[in-house]
């Protein structure tokens, strides 16, 4: 399969996991950027215009 351009890999689809629960995708580079691990623990939070998510503490 080839690779997609840059600007397509940007765009994410929302996903419904349960009845009241919606998930997103992040792409594999930024998840090794931040040096995340697989069920890291992470805090949302809402901010004007989006989701704001960091590492939990």
């Amino acid at each position: 399969m080839p690779r997609s351009k840059k600007e397509e890999r940007k765009t994410r689809k929302l996903t419904k996991v349960g009845k009241k629960t919606i998930a997103v995708t992040i792409p594999i580079e930024i998840v090794r950027d931040l040096k995340w691990k697989e069920k890291q623990k992470v805090t949302i939070k809402r901010v004007r215009g989006g989701v704001f998510i960091k590492d939990w503490k």
